[in-house]
């Protein structure tokens, strides 16, 4: 078994796939009209396993979005090369809400999403660099 999909509470189908696509760098997988308004769309990590089912909130969930997982970081976007990353996000208008910080598991900075949820961008300590 692996863990395949998470879903993730959105208020728009394209203003999350713009964001997820364009600003994180994340290929889009799927985008299927499934009627009514609704759509299955499927974005994850270039060369990752996990994706993110973006799934428009409809009554009371929108009062969950972007707080899914109740103020904490909900998401953990994992990488081989902090610095770089961490710039190419902040240049493409992701907002981080501080500074990188090193801590002895690795190298970490929490930005948010266009719904307010809190990702860590971590580089882990034994991949970061000697």
């Amino acid at each position: 078994m692996k863990l395949a999909l998470t879903a993730l509470l959105v208020r728009d189908y394209d203003d999350a796939i713009a964001f997820y696509v364009h600003k994180v760098g994340f290929d889009l997988v799927a985008d299927t009209d499934q009627g009514d308004g609704k759509r299955w769309v499927v974005v994850r990590p270039p060369g990752s396993d996990a994706a993110l089912l973006l799934a428009r909130a409809v009554g009371e969930q929108a009062a969950r979005v972007g707080d899914q997982s109740g103020g904490r970081v909900f998401l953990f976007l994992e990488t081989d090369d902090f610095a770089r990353d961490h710039r190419r996000l902040t240049t493409a208008g992701v907002r981080f809400l501080e500074a990188p910080r090193h801590e002895p598991y690795g190298s970490v900075a929490v930005f948010e999403d266009l719904c307010g949820t809190k990702w860590d961008l971590i580089q882990p300590a034994q991949a970061a660099p000697a």
